[in-house]
């Protein structure tokens, strides 16, 4: 597809030559259309898909973090605590926020059941879902990036909310059971976020890819800010069994709105405007199709770029995923906030990481159009931030100690700066290669969600005694790591349509842009 007013942002040059690398900077940054054909975006088809895929991860990311805080209820009143023989245990545990006595726990209604298991049996528990979801991301991709991400994407938040219904049954038949099922449940939700990529490569006009897209992925932090609190007031009120019949039924709700609304393609979308849809298509040209049964795996192998993204996304998964899965306990187990506490405190900062990764979305899309920073830097800036500030932040927490404000604040701090990168490495799959953005994903996606099988066991090891010396370990464990993603991804990334990705059309309009270079 010709465009008569601009080259597409992801048309790259043919750099056989040395004086094409050296334009690089300027490549990736090249205008699409002029600002006054852009259509507005208010109540348009694709801020309408981005509210809906918003809601989604909403559901998602509810459905995924529930049993963290469920299962201090799940546990409470069989869970044993320390010795306060063992010196190791009771030197370095810290006092009640306010008080001198014991903790008193919770009450729930009688009839609930709990269950005697220990802190390695939970962490067990709490990771089961990521061995599930990391069967799907790369054949979810893949086919999401060939047939559209729509059905991918709506029957992913379906089945596992349907699976979410049957949680009280399978915890009541042992912990086997419930790691099955929420495997099953991980496996069903691994093709939702290869399926949003997917969805966005054909959506996401080049300029506006960063809002959209951190938006519509920042459902999943705002659905954590939103479970978490829930979760502890439903636990204390209706019972522990309440909250998977609640959430399982909010997913499947939302899925009678996504297949009722969505629609893979904007050509094939009803009740779009022309003008809406000739943006959109001209604007992402041949890259907005899907990309048949073929694919340039070796040449995906090979792309230092790509591998870029894998070793970041793994690094900042540690870190995200340890507090995710595992946050409710450190602040039951060593601040001793009660359920209801526990899960407003452990929400806020996924409230701080929603913000923020909505707001840095908007700001790279302003810096890219405004050509301050090529893409390339813009994705790095974006990356560091999201990643040096948490690894910081989660250091000041193994320093205050016992402090609870201290603690709630630097924890907050770490996952709301974190969400920097949303704009950063998150989205970087669909600039190098925006055919194939969701297999990419699926790809990435599938290395990044090893922290989330690994990370909950690691720290139900280092944490066994609930001592704040195992939680310090945790910490500096997960700020390491989150440091040298950083680094990595500073050195080896990149945002330039990758030669592999390219279609014909990309040659042929790249072949005359360097053609005019040097007839000029």
């Amino acid at each position: 597809m010709s465009l008569q007013n601009g080259y597409s942002i992801n048309t790259a040059p043919l750099d056989d030559e040395e004086e094409e690398e050296e334009k690089e900077e300027d490549d990736d940054c090249e205008l699409l259309v002029p600002p006054d054909a852009v259509p507005p975006r208010c109540c348009s088809s694709r801020l309408n898909l981005a509210v809906l895929m918003f809601l989604g991860f909403t559901v998602v990311y509810g459905l995924r973090v529930n049993l963290s805080v469920a299962m201090v209820a799940m546990v409470n009143n069989t869970e044993p605590t320390p010795s306060t023989n063992n010196t190791n245990s009771s030197k370095h545990m810290c006092p009640l926020p306010g008080t001198n006595q014991s903790n008193s726990g919770f009450t729930q209604p009688d009839w609930v059941p709990v269950y005697p298991w220990d802190a390695e049996t939970q962490g067990w528990l709490l990771g089961a879902f990521f061995f599930g979801y990391l069967c799907t991301q790369i054949p979810g991709g893949y086919l999401a990036g060939h047939y559209g991400g729509t059905k991918f994407l709506g029957f992913g938040v379906l089945c596992t909310a349907a699976l979410t219904l049957l949680t009280p049954l399978a915890a009541q038949s042992g912990p086997r059971w419930l790691f099955a099922l929420r495997a099953l449940e991980g496996f069903g939700e691994g093709v939702t976020f290869p399926a949003m990529m997917a969805i966005w490569a054909r959506w996401a006009p080049p300029l506006e890819r960063s809002s959209l897209m951190t938006f519509s992925g920042s459902g999943g932090n705002f659905g954590a800010f939103l479970a978490l609190p829930l979760t502890g007031f439903i636990c204390e009120t209706l019972g522990w069994p309440a909250v998977f019949y609640l959430c399982g039924g909010g997913g499947c709700v939302w899925a009678v709105f996504w297949f009722a609304f969505v629609s893979d393609d904007p050509r094939t979308h009803k009740r779009i405007s022309e003008e809406e849809k000739e943006y959109i298509i001209n604007s992402i040209g041949a890259q907005g199709t899907g990309h048949g049964w073929t694919v340039p795996l070796w040449s995906m192998i090979t792309s230092v770029p790509l591998w870029a993204i894998i070793v970041t996304q793994m690094c900042s998964n540690w870190s995200y995923y340890t507090l995710l899965t595992s946050l409710p306990a450190y602040m039951n187990n060593v601040l001793h906030f009660d359920l209801q506490s526990n899960g407003f405190l452990s929400a806020l900062p996924y409230l701080g990481g929603w913000l923020l990764s909505t707001l840095s979305g908007v700001v790279a899309d302003l810096l890219i159009k405004r050509r301050v920073f090529s893409i390339t830097v813009t994705r790095k800036i974006f990356t560091a931030i999201g990643m040096v500030l948490p690894a910081v932040f989660l250091v000041c927490v193994c320093y205050v100690g016992c402090s609870h404000v201290w603690s709630v604040l630097f924890l907050t701090l770490s996952t709301t700066t974190g969400g920097a990168s949303a704009a950063g490495v998150y989205m970087n799959q669909i600039d190098i290669a925006p055919r194939y953005a969701g297999f990419l994903l699926g790809i990435t996606n599938t290395f990044g969600t090893v922290p989330g099988v690994v990370a909950p066991i690691v720290t139900g090891y280092l944490t066994e005694d609930h001592s704040l010396d195992g939680w310090k370990r945790v910490f500096w464990l997960a700020s390491g790591i989150q440091i040298f993603g950083a680094i990595f991804f500073t050195i080896f990334g990149s945002a330039k349509l990758q030669k592999w990705a390219m279609t014909d059309e990309d040659r042929a309009e790249a072949e005359k842009r360097r053609t005019r270079s040097i007839c000029t």
